[in-house]
C-alpha cells in the first residue's frame, strides 16, 4: 500500500473543486472568488509592507550607522594625538568601518522585528482568546518561554560575539604590523616566521566566528522546539474540543492559523538579535570610545584678536598610572618674536605641555593665557588655526613630498612650497619624489624636515614644534635653527621641546622641565 497512489489521483479530478466546500458548507470555487481575490490582495499587501518596512530601516540604520561613525571619529580627534598614540589604528579602523556596518541587522532587522514582537503576539492573543479561551490560555502560558530561552542563549552569545570581536581586531592590528614592517623583516630575514603567526592569529579569528555560528544555529534550534511544542499544545487542545463538541471547525480553524503567528515575530526577533551580536559587540566598543573620559576642554567661543602673549601659570597635568604630575607646576612666558625651549628629561611633560597648548589636553592644576584670556574660553579651533605644529613623530600620507608638504594648503603654490621645503633643508629631496605609507622611503631626519617645511607653509604666528632636530646632522641643525631663527625675526612666536644642546644654545628662554616650581631663563 502506497501513501499517494497517482492511479487514484487520474480518477480524483471531479473532487477538486469541492475540496474547499468541506469548509464552506458546500461552497463552490466560484462562489469562494471574492474570498480568495481579497486572500490574493492581503497577501500581496503584507509583501508590499514587508519592502517598504525593510526599505525604510535600512535608510534609517544607514542614518543612524552615519552619525555613530562621525561621533566616533569626531571624538577621536577631540582626545588628541596623545590618546590615538595609545591605541591600535587597526583597531579603530575596524571599528570604525566593518565593526559599525554589522549594525545593519540591529537596526534594519532587530528593532523592526522588536515592534512586531510587542504588537503581534498581542493581538493573536485577543483574537484566539476570544473565539476559544481554552487556546489564548495556552497561548498565553507559553509565549514567555520564546524571550526566557532567547535571553538564557543571548547571555552566551553576547559573549562569543565579544570573543570574535576581539579577535577580529587583534588580527587587523597584527596584520597591519606585519605589512608595515615587511621592508625591515625581509631584510633580516624574518618575513617567513611570521606566516605561522598570522596563521595562528587567523585560526583564532575563525575558531572564534565559527563558535559564534555554531552559537546561533543552536539557538535557532531551541526557539523553534519551544515555538513548535507551544503550537502542538494549542492544536492538542483545539482537536480535543473539536472531537467533543466544544468548538465549531471554523473557530478551530481560526486558532490552528493564528496559533503559529503569535510565536513567529518573538522567535523572529530572538533570531535577529543573535544575528546582530557581532554589530551590538562593536557598537559597545564605539560607544566606550565616545564616552570616554578626559579630553580638551571645548573651550568657549572667544577670538584671540592679535596674538601678544603666551602665560603658563604653574600648569600641572596628571597621567593615568604615574603617581607625580608632567609637567609639575609648570610657569613660563612665550612671547612674538623669540624662541622658546622647553628643555628637560624624557618624561618630564615637554609633549605633554605641546599637547595642553594645542588644547588636546587638560590641566589638573594652573591654567595657560593667551593675551589675558584664559585658553580653555577660546574657541578651539580658531587657536588652532593661529598654530602649525611638528609632533615628535610626524606622519607622512602616500604620495609625493610635495603633496605632503602641502597638506595644510593643497592649493599652494609651487613657488611657495619650494621656498618651505629650502627653509628647512630639504634641498637634496625633489619634490616629486613618491613616499609610501607613513613617510617609507625617507630617513627618519627627513620625515621631520617634510613636517617642518608643512608647518613653514602655513605661515601662523605661532610654531610649536616637539624635537625637529632629532636625527639631523650638525649642517641641516644649522640650517634649520637659522630658520627658526628666521621665523621668530619675523614676529613669531616659536615654542621648541628639545633636548640637544645646540637647540639650547640657540633659544632666547629656556625652560627647564624635572625641577620643582620651574622657572624660564634667558639664554646666554
Amino acid at each position: 500500500m502506497r501513501p499517494l497512489d497517482p492511479r487514484l489521483l487520474r480518477h480524483a479530478r471531479q473532487a477538486r473543486v469541492y475540496i474547499a466546500a468541506v469548509f464552506q458548507h458546500g461552497a463552490t470555487v466560484a462562489m469562494l472568488r471574492g474570498t480568495l481575490i481579497a486572500l490574493a490582495v492581503v497577501v500581496a499587501g503584507r509583501v508590499a509592507v514587508a519592502w517598504a518596512t525593510e526599505a525604510a530601516s535600512y535608510h534609517a540604520s544607514a542614518a543612524v550607522k552615519a552619525e555613530l561613525r562621525r561621533r566616533l571619529l569626531t571624538r577621536a580627534v577631540q582626545l588628541g594625538p596623545r590618546w590615538l598614540a595609545g591605541q591600535r589604528n587597526a583597531e579603530l579602523t575596524a571599528l570604525a568601518t566593518e565593526g559599525i556596518e554589522a549594525l545593519d541587522g540591529y537596526f534594519a532587522r532587530y528593532l523592526p522585528q522588536l515592534v512586531l514582537a510587542a504588537v503581534v503576539p498581542v493581538a493573536v492573543l485577543v483574537r484566539v482568546g476570544w473565539a476559544d479561551p481554552l487556546a489564548g490560555l495556552t497561548i498565553a502560558a507559553t509565549l514567555p518561554l520564546i524571550p526566557l530561552f532567547g535571553a538564557l542563549v543571548g547571555r552566551a552569545t553576547r559573549a562569543h560575539a565579544q570573543r570574535r570581536w576581539r579577535a577580529l581586531a587583534v588580527l587587523s592590528h597584527h596584520f597591519l604590523d606585519v605589512v608595515s614592517g615587511l621592508p625591515t623583516l625581509k631584510v633580516f630575514g624574518r618575513a617567513k616566521a611570521q606566516r605561522a603567526a598570522i596563521g595562528r592569529v587567523t585560526g583564532d579569528y575563525r575558531r572564534a566566528s565559527m563558535g559564534t555560528l555554531r552559537l546561533a544555529f543552536l539557538s535557532s534550534l531551541v526557539l523553534e522546539l519551544v515555538a513548535t511544542v507551544s503550537v502542538a499544545l494549542v492544536a492538542v487542545g483545539v482537536g480535543l474540543s473539536l472531537v467533543y463538541g466544544h468548538l465549531d471547525l471554523r473557530t478551530g480553524l481560526i486558532a490552528l492559523i493564528l496559533a503559529p503567528e503569535a510565536y513567529l515575530p518573538l522567535r523572529q526577533a530572538a533570531a535577529q538579535f543573535h544575528a546582530s551580536a557581532d554589530g551590538l559587540a562593536a557598537a559597545e566598543e564605539a560607544i566606550a570610545v565616545i564616552e570616554t573620559p578626559g579630553g580638551p576642554n571645548h573651550g568657549g567661543k572667544r577670538q584671540v584678536e592679535a596674538l601678544r602673549l603666551i602665560q603658563v601659570e604653574n600648569v600641572s597635568v596628571r597621567h593615568p598610572g604615574r603617581p607625580e604630575p608632567a609637567p609639575d607646576r609648570l610657569s613660563f612666558t612665550a612671547r612674538p618674536g623669540e624662541i622658546t625651549v622647553l628643555a628637560g628629561p624624557s618624561g618630564s611633560g615637554k609633549s605633554t605641555m605641546a599637547d595642553v597648548l594645542l588644547g588636546f589636553a587638560g590641566v589638573a592644576a594652573g591654567r595657560v593665557r593667551v593675551d589675558g584670556a584664559d585658553l580653555a574660553d577660546l574657541d578651539q579651533d580658531a587657536w588652532r588655526a593661529l598654530i602649525a605644529w611638528v609632533p615628535q613623530e610626524p606622519y607622512l600620507f602616500p604620495g609625493t613630498v610635495a603633496a605632503n608638504i602641502r597638506l595644510g594648503w593643497p592649493d599652494a603654490p609651487d613657488e611657495a612650497v619650494q621656498a618651505a621645503a629650502h627653509a628647512a633643508a630639504l634641498d637634496e629631496i625633489p619634490l616629486g619624489r613618491r613616499v609610501s605609507e607613513r613617510g617609507g622611503g625617507l630617513s627618519a631626519g627627513q620625515r621631520r624636515r617634510v613636517a617642518l617645511a608643512r608647518a613653514l607653509l602655513l605661515d601662523r604666528p605661532v610654531l610649536l614644534l616637539d624635537e625637529p632636530t632629532a636625527g639631523l646632522d650638525e649642517a641641516n641643525e644649522k640650517r634649520v635653527l637659522g630658520t627658526l631663527r628666521a621665523q621668530a625675526a619675523a614676529g613669531r612666536a616659536v615654542l621648541v621641546a628639545a633636548h640637544h644642546p645646540r637647540v639650547i644654545a640657540a633659544a632666547d628662554s629656556v625652560v627647564r622641565l624635572g625641577e620643582a616650581a620651574p622657572l624660564a631663563e634667558v639664554a646666554a
